[in-house]
């Protein structure tokens, strides 16, 4: 690579933005990966790494599924084009899944969680959608207390 060429700050492939709290805060039961409808300055966004998971949900209106509240900033780059930071973005999934989903938060109670946003080989716009129940307080102390004799165990044998 010369000196001339310059590194973009895009993301091509990989997380542009994830929602580390969730794990904490959540059972994951299972997870489902779908399709995100954007507009093209939403992407330019996207593929800088700014947007924010933390307080999304995804949930059903009108018999489809979208992604709610997730932050996008603005594209800032000479781009005139305006859009809503936290509106409502639809999801893609196939019908059985979307149903099998609708039906664990109707019957099962559960919470769909987005846990990250990614850009697959083909450079399409992805979320993995988690379906996962709340802890309460003693579960996340115990997830804590086993994560912390996990890291003092290897600790231990290594020092031997």
């Amino acid at each position: 690579m010369s000196k001339d060429k310059k590194k973009s700050g895009f993301i091509s492939h990989g997380i542009a933005a994830q929602n580390r709290k969730a794990r904490h805060d959540y059972k994951i039961l299972s997870t489902v990966e779908a399709g995100i409808v954007l507009k093209g300055v939403e992407v330019k966004s996207l593929r800088l790494g700014r947007a924010t998971l933390s307080e999304a949900w995804a949930g059903e209106r009108d018999g489809e599924l979208f992604l709610f509240n997730m932050y996008i900033p603005e594209y800032q780059s000479g781009v005139l084009s305006r859009f809503d930071v936290r509106g409502a973005r639809k999801l893609l999934v196939k019908r059985k899944e979307r149903n099998q989903i609708f039906g664990a938060i109707a019957r099962d109670r559960q919470t769909v969680v987005p846990l990250d946003v990614f850009f697959n080989d083909r450079g399409l716009a992805k979320v993995t959608l988690g379906l996962a129940e709340g802890k309460q307080k003693a579960d996340k102390r115990h997830a804590a207390a086993a994560r912390d004799w996990q890291r003092d165990k290897a600790r231990l044998l290594r020092n031997r």
